[in-house]
């Protein structure tokens, strides 16, 4: 079964940055398209961007665009998310995920947790004022 594990969550001031990490197990890592998502406390979880597997394609929800980078190194079987200029609305739980596909496709279903067969238990970043 594949296992993935976010670290590099915390707790920082708004203006601040964070880099999360994804370590994923299994030797086909590198072949699908991964996802970040988050929760907030009483909401539902929510897209916040998108890699395809080469890591030449990505996508990003419009409140972290501009603010948030989505990485990957196969090599090492890691996604990363640098994530700057955080505000208090950026605070949540943040999950990694992994698909079944290997390219976006164009109908945003990489924008659609439901399309993502793999999941990490989640790291808390807190962004406070």
């Amino acid at each position: 079964q594949v296992q993935l594990v976010e670290s590099g969550g915390g707790l920082v001031q708004a203006g601040g940055s964070l880099r999360l990490s994804c370590a994923g197990s299994g030797r086909t890592f590198g072949s699908t398209v991964m996802g970040w998502f988050r929760q907030a406390p009483g909401k539902e979880r929510e897209f916040v961007a998108a890699i395809n597997w080469s890591g030449l394609t990505t996508y990003y929800a419009d409140s972290v665009k501009g603010r948030f980078t989505i990485s990957r190194d196969n090599a090492k079987n890691t996604m990363y998310l640098q994530m700057n200029t955080l505000n208090p609305e950026d605070t949540a739980v943040y999950y990694c995920a992994r698909s079944l596909r290997g390219t976006m496709g164009g109908n945003s279903w990489y924008t659609r947790d439901r399309e993502y067969e793999y999941w990490g238990q989640g790291t808390q970043v807190t962004v406070s004022s």
